[in-house]
């Protein structure tokens, strides 16, 4: 209950939905105006003469204050927005509860503030409507609470999974080697678990220690694999910067076969040296390859220098080389012995006649050996056949033929002669193969 008495000085108010809604009030000193519209909370109170408020309510009438601002009307009307107010703010709430604008504490906070004002009953309205409204809000705001707690149970339940199952993938990471991809990953994983929902302190605690050591032990593998590569790396450096020393030196030598030869075992030491990092690797490589363009530049300049001296011995090899090609085609009855002495005449002077320029040396030699083969070809044939071994084993052989030839021939004769087709035809037979074998040993005996 309460026994105000409403004026108008009591300091700037703050604007109630109520009050909202109806007019602006008129300046201090002019004649109170009523609402244009009456509230239907005025049917539940009654105001006196001098302006005092009373509330009707199941219980009996209420006396809610005094309105000394204006007519009794004014002043019922007063009492009546009150707890208009009241109402909607509660239905207000309500209704934020349920589109779920309002959180449940907050509405916690409008129900508490609207029952507090239905208790100290400083208003004219339906108090059992309003307190309908407020255990409607309340049933609300409840179901609200429920439902909001087991939203954060579920975030909770989310966030626990989801940060087990970052702590079983960082733990499968661990022994990774795909450095940067895990380092990116291991990375984002972090900024991942920031993100989750709060769950169980003690379970995160306990699973943030477990990602860390994973992490950890990643990291330091990590660490290790590159502190060897840096080892390695230098040491590959070290041992072609050797090489490159060895290359630049020999590079001067005007020890042309020698030097070309110390140059591919250096070559061959550069591939079985460990590699170095690809930027470190293209410097080496680039000064390596200068040493040895340096000696092979000065080796084909000296060989085309050489070369040039040389070109006036290509034309009397190849007048040599002609002298010698008419030494062939060599047939069955040419004297191998004056063949042989011509031939070494042309090799004496060939050998006279000095070096040849390299891009006609193949050429030339190529034509003369082919003369040289030809030669030895029909000597080793002359020999094969003028061997008194083989000869008497030829003419042996010839025998033996003649020999089986006679009597084949007087075996043919006797069959003939009495009739017998058969043996005449295998006879017949034999005798032209006996032929043909006894031709052949012949050529190879004469």
């Amino acid at each position: 209950m309460s026994d105000e008495v409403a004026t108008p000085s009591s300091g700037p108010a703050i604007p109630t939905p109520a009050a909202l809604r109806r007019p602006a009030p008129q300046a201090s000193g002019a004649t109170a105006i009523a609402p244009a519209v009456a509230s239907p909370s005025m049917a539940f109170g009654r105001v006196e003469a001098d302006g005092t408020v009373y509330l009707q309510t199941p219980d009996g009438e209420v006396k809610v204050g005094q309105y000394a601002a204006g007519t009794p009307e004014e002043g019922l009307a007063f009492f009546a927005r009150k707890y208009d107010d009241l109402a909607v703010e509660i239905d207000l709430i309500t209704q934020r509860l349920a589109d779920g604008r309002a959180k449940p504490d907050q509405a916690g906070v409008v129900i508490e503030r609207v029952r507090a004002g239905l208790a100290e009953r400083s208003f004219v309205g339906d108090v059992q409507a309003l307190q309908r409204k407020i255990e409607a809000a309340q049933t609300q705001q409840e179901a609200a609470a429920t439902r909001q707690a087991e939203h954060r149970e579920k975030l909770r339940e989310q966030a626990k999974a989801a940060r087990e199952a970052l702590t079983q993938e960082a733990e499968s990471l661990a022994e990774s080697t795909a450095w940067k991809a895990t380092s990116e990953r291991f990375a984002a994983m972090v900024e991942e678990w920031k993100g989750l929902s709060r769950s169980d302190r003690s379970l995160e605690q306990e699973l943030w220690k477990r990602l860390s050591a994973a992490r950890a032990t990643f990291d330091k593998r990590r660490r290790a694999h590159f502190a060897e590569l840096d080892s390695q790396r230098k040491e590959a450096v070290g041992k072609k910067r050797e090489i490159i020393s060895q290359a630049e030196q020999l590079a001067q030598s005007t020890d042309w076969g020698p030097t070309t030869r110390a140059l591919k075992k250096l070559m061959d030491d550069w591939k079985r040296a460990p590699r170095s990092s690809r930027s470190d690797e293209d410097k080496l490589w680039r000064k390596f390859k200068a040493a040895q363009d340096s000696f092979y530049a000065a080796m084909k300049a000296a060989d085309a220098a050489k070369d040039a001296g040389l070109a006036p011995n290509v034309e009397v090899k190849e007048a040599l080389v002609v002298k010698a090609e008419a030494l062939l085609p060599l047939s069955r009855d040419v004297e191998l012995t004056t063949i042989k002495r011509q031939l070494r005449a042309v090799q004496e002077q060939w050998d006279k006649a000095g070096d040849l320029p390299r891009s006609d040396r193949t050429r030339l030699e190529a034509r003369l050996k082919k003369v040289e083969e030809a030669v030895r070809k029909a000597e080793s044939t002359a020999w094969d056949r003028n061997n008194p071994d083989k000869r008497a084993r030829a003419e042996s052989t010839a025998n033996a033929f003649t020999d089986a030839l006679a009597r084949q021939e007087a075996d043919l004769a006797a069959a003939q002669a009495r009739g017998d087709d058969r043996t005449v035809r295998t006879l017949t037979e034999s005798i032209e193969s006996t032929r043909a074998l006894l031709e052949a040993a012949q050529r190879i005996a004469r």
